[in-house]
């Protein structure tokens, strides 16, 4: 049972969004998903409860505020949303879960900081070599100065780039759905589909 954690200690970089589209991605293709969130503001589990009945199932995985649990039998897939500032106890639990860790980043000077102190703080867990690293470009204007500083920052980490997602509406209003890319037709976001291709073959990747 693959568990994928989205996280980055900052805050508004976009982790929900990721979250509910990993996990949306994942019913897509018939598995039986649990999204889990660790966050006070429990943006992931507010969404779930937008998410219409005809649409594909995703459990909600219950969690407390003081305990990380294993999701119930039956589940497949795991996705696993975070707080900014992970840290402490919550955060060993979560590194030992996870499986998969994506680390969502938006092109400001701020992110690249935060992130740079999150990856060396996840280089010295103990479970960090049994879990695959990536990083994803946030709201990304591939045509800015601030994208092309991202880019050089990325590289410089020698971490998988799984994709830079564009700063788009589309996000915003599915997400006030309950939905995500994957539960609309294909021809409504394919820009968007095809910016997420390398990350959905890393999903899936053993």
């Amino acid at each position: 049972m693959p568990v994928v954690v989205v996280a980055n200690p900052k805050g508004g970089v976009g982790k929900s969004t990721l979250a509910t589209n990993i996990a949306g991605y994942f019913a897509s293709q018939g598995h039986a998903v649990m999204l889990g969130d660790a966050d006070r503001q429990q943006s992931s589990r507010l969404w779930l409860g937008l998410r219409p009945a005809q649409a594909r199932p995703i459990g909600t995985w219950e969690m407390t505020s003081d305990m990380i649990v294993r999701p119930p039998k039956g589940t497949t897939h795991v996705v696993l949303d975070t707080p900014g500032g992970l840290h402490g106890w919550r955060f060993s639990d979560v590194m030992k879960m996870a499986d998969k860790l994506v680390v969502p980043l938006q092109p400001s000077v701020f992110d690249i900081f935060a992130t740079r102190d999150f990856l060396d703080k996840v280089a010295e867990h103990r479970h960090a070599g049994k879990m695959a690293i990536g990083l994803v470009g946030m709201r990304v204007d591939a045509r800015t100065l601030a994208a092309d500083k991202l880019r050089a920052y990325i590289a410089s980490l020698n971490l998988p780039v799984l994709g830079e997602l564009r700063n788009t509406q589309n996000y915003v209003h599915l997400a006030a759905r309950g939905l995500t890319l994957f539960d609309v037709a294909p021809q409504r976001v394919e820009k968007d589909l095809e910016q997420w291709q390398d990350l959905c073959r890393w999903l899936d990747a053993p």
